[in-house]
This record gives C-alpha cells, structure tokens and sequence, in this order.
C-alpha cells in the first residue's frame, strides 16, 4: 500500500506514509481500500451520478469496533471525514473527497424479535433487508418507499413512507441505537440513556455520530396489503388533484396516497400511445382491515376517468420495491423540496403549469400526503421538524446526459420558486435536500435548530461529523482550538478483533 495524500479537517493536504493505512487495515475485521485497489472506483461510486468524490482512504467496516477504530485514527490524524450508510442519499455529502470515509456497506444484518415487536438493524443495511425479514412475521415499521434506500440516511433525516400516517416517521419508532461518537466512544441512545443525544438522532442527520445499531418498534402489516397505482390522462389534472385533495382529507390514517406527475414510463399495463406522454398517478396503501379496504378506497378510485387502476391485493415488500426501477443508481439527480399545510387551488395551477416544461423524461413532481400519526405529535418531540406539513413536495429531475445538467437544474430551481409562496411557513425535509443547500439547514429545522445546536457542541464540539447537511455546534461550547487526540493510540488499540 503506497503513501497516502489526504485532506485534513482544515482543509489542507498532508500525507500519510503506506504504514499508517497498513496499521488501520491490520486492525480492520473489514478492509482498507486506497485509489489502487482494483474495486476502487465500484466502493466510491455515489448513487447521485452528479456527484463525483474520491475519498483518499475507504475503511469498510463490518461492526462497531471498526468503526471505532476508524473514528479514532481520523481523530488522531485530525482528518476529514465522512460515514455512508446505505449510499442513496441525493446530496452525496457522505461519500467525503479526499478524506476518509467510514463506510458501513457490509453492515446489513437485521435481527427480529416477533415476540417484542421489535429489530435490530445494523447501519449498513437497506430498506429491502429489513423488510424480507419484518415480513416474515407479518410486521412492519414505517420506512421509505424503496426498498435500495439505506437505513441510517433515512431515519437519522426523519423517515415516512406508506405507514406513517399510521404509525409515525421512522424516528418515532425508533427505540434505541448505537452511536460512536466523535472522540471514538461507542454509547447507547435511548429515552432513558443518553436522551438529548437520543432526540437529537431523531431527525438531526449525520451530525452527533455514526450510529451503527438502530432498533425499531414493529407494528402489524400485511403480508398483503391493497396498493398500487390509478394512472389519470394529464388533460384536467388541476381538477384531479382539487378532487385529490379533498378524498385525502377525509381519508382515515390507513389510507396512503401520494401524485406523481410525469411522463409516463412504458409500464406493460399503460396502451402503447400513452407512453411519453404526461400522466397524472396516484399512488396508494391501504393497510387497514380487510373488510374495509373497497369501502376506503372508493372516493379514490371514483375520481375522473382513469387510463388504468391497477390497485390490487399484493405483498408488502413486494409494494416497497415498485418503484425501485425508476430509481437505480448511476443517473444525474437534482433535487428541490417544500412542505405543504395544504394544496391551495393557485399552488396546483403552478405545479400543472410546470409539467408542461419537463424537461426530460424520467423527471417528476410528486406530493407525498402525511399527516395522521405524523402530525399528532409536537414538533418539538423529535428533531424531524415540519410536522404540520400534510404535503411535501419533491421536484425530481432526473436525467442521464451530463451536457444537459443546467437545463434540467434549471427547471427543478424554477419549480421550488414558483411553489414557493405556498409553502409552510419554516420545515424542509433534509433527506431530498441536495448539497448546495448548506443555507436551508436552520429554516429546515426551525424552532429545533438552537437545541440541536447546543447538543452539537455536547457530542461533537469540533464538528468532526462535518460532512452533511451540517449543524454547526453552538458557538459559546466552540472550543478556541482542536487538538488531535496524539501521535498514535493506546498500545493493543489497533489489534485486529479475533
């Protein structure tokens, strides 16, 4: 393994001669992979195709000793680094350019207790782990909605999907984790260990540590549920989505039904001449009793003439990965966000209007609806802030060609500015926030901002976890100069685990 030139925390670039990447690798039950490696490029690659970062070092960890480990040589190096979990988010912040980087890819193990109703989900692992082995046992915790998503992204952002109108976000049923924290020590989170770091985690992102255990409260869901897609012609889409909005009003929390607007793909169950052609779709998940379901989708099913209802008895898991192809890695994304109180008649003329001027595609506008379960808790109980939001908007562009970045860009930044005057006042959800938002942090956190704030200082007064949509430690607590934990670890702390 030759020298290593990496970036430091401030910034500037010193080198690590080959023994030191060695004595990190030698103390790894995972592996150190540098720019020579031939899997080099595979282990980097950034779902985002926009995003392009070379991290100088890749420890790919395997448990939470290694990631202590890989902490604590950062800190005793003073180098800049980054923690990717499962690898989907939009931002790409984890994936750290010349720094290093904790990955936590190989952690996918789920572990279940049907008896308690609960998992324990290692950091590595994807939604589609957690749910193969929730299903088995017909149970479920509210998660996103593909199943490539990475577990840590999602819950540490907030976390909704089909079952939060029913049970919560993500973080509301989280109920402990396992975080190595900024000087290398590993703690338990929970309400009664550690609760300030434990609420800070519950929305707060990437900023107090790596957390590589979580565990979840599980609910009864499925195996089957009702779900699938109505796909509207986009001829009188304003009409639909007035008439959208009120059916999702009046719908119980057991009814999930988000739009997308967008070209249509060519989905086998759409005629051949409605392919590439605007469509309106709802979406929709119904997971309460059986005997009520045709009852409860009805209004849904009774607005406007659609083109196909492909609504139908399927398996949970198998729903959680319907929209996995228009989601593989590897395209150039762009992505803008606001939340919602409501769908007011001049906010669906502008979002109408803007499907006109797509600009591509693969590029949408979806509304995904929460409130129920989401918005029966303060937004002070966690730091997932926005909990009056009943709608959250996300422009997707998306696209392949990298000649065409600034016209696809252009048309999301249009979209968020003309939805703009609409939106809830304060609240964004940072998981479809890209890296050039650094400014909407504060405003996306609200009136949570000062107290995250302070708990940054607590748990991380350096800000060494930096590389994220990143919460600056309150300036009082700042301390007037970092200083490396030493020229090397205690004797025996870089011994490879047996």
């Amino acid at each position: 393994m030759p020298d290593v030139t990496i970036r430091t925390r401030g910034g500037a670039d010193t080198t690590l001669p080959a023994g030191e990447a060695e004595r990190l690798a030698a103390a790894l039950r995972g592996e150190v992979v540098t720019a020579d490696a031939p899997h080099y490029a595979d282990v980097c690659r950034v779902w985002n195709g926009t995003v392009e970062r070379r991290p100088a070092i890749v420890a790919r960890c395997r448990g939470s000793a290694d990631v202590v480990r890989a902490v604590r040589f950062a800190r005793e190096h003073d180098l800049l680094l980054g923690v990717r979990g499962g690898g989907h988010n939009i931002a790409g912040n984890g994936v750290v350019d010349r720094g290093l980087l904790v990955d936590l890819a190989p952690m996918r193990g789920v572990r279940v207790d049907p008896g308690q109703r609960f998992a324990r989900v290692d950091g590595g692992a994807l939604l589609g782990d957690m749910d193969r082995e929730t299903q088995t046992f017909g149970l479920a915790t509210p998660l996103g909605i593909n199943s490539t998503t990475g577990i840590a992204g999602l819950t540490l952002g907030g976390g909704y999907g089909w079952l939060s109108r029913a049970y919560g976000l993500t973080v509301d049923n989280l109920r402990a984790a396992d975080v190595v924290t900024a000087d290398g020590a590993l703690v338990s989170a929970s309400e009664s260990e550690h609760p300030d770091l434990f609420w800070a985690l519950r929305g707060g992102g990437g900023n107090f540590g790596v957390v590589t255990s979580f565990e979840y409260a599980l609910h009864p869901v499925g195996p089957e549920v009702l779900a699938g897609l109505i796909v509207h012609p986009f001829d009188h889409a304003d009409e639909l989505l007035r008439r959208y909005r009120d059916v999702v009003r009046a719908a119980p929390d057991s009814l999930t039904a988000w739009v997308v607007m967008r070209k249509a793909p060519p989905l086998p169950f759409l005629p051949t001449e409605v392919h590439g052609r605007p469509v309106l779709v709802i979406a929709a998940c119904y997971t309460g009793p059986r005997e009520d379901a045709e009852r409860v989708l009805r209004p849904l099913r009774e607005i406007g003439t659609p083109i196909a209802d492909v609504i139908d008895w399927t398996p949970y898991a198998g729903f959680q990965t319907a929209f996995d192809p228009l989601l593989t890695p590897g395209a150039r994304n762009y992505w803008k966000t606001h939340n919602f109180a409501t769908l007011h008649d001049p906010l669906i003329d502008v979002l109408v209007d803007q499907i006109a001027h797509l600009p591509g595609p693969m590029s949408e506008i979806f509304l995904a609806h929460l409130g129920g379960a989401v918005s029966r808790r303060a937004d002070d109980a966690t730091a997932y802030a926005g909990r009056h939001a009943q709608f959250v908007m996300n422009v997707h562009a998306r696209w392949e060609d990298r000649t065409a970045d600034d016209a696809f860009v252009a048309w999301a930044r249009n979209v968020y500015t003309v939805a703009a005057p609409y939106a809830a006042a304060g609240g964004a959800y940072v998981n479809f926030m890209t890296a050039d938002e650094g400014n909407r942090v504060r405003a996306a956190y609200g009136a949570n901002y000062d107290r995250l704030a302070s708990i940054k200082a607590k748990y991380d007064p350096s800000n060494v976890f930096r590389t994220n949509q990143n919460i600056a430690p309150a300036p009082a607590a700042q301390p007037g100069a970092y200083t490396p934990m030493g020229t090397s670890l205690p004797t025996g702390a870089y011994q490879r685990p047996t």
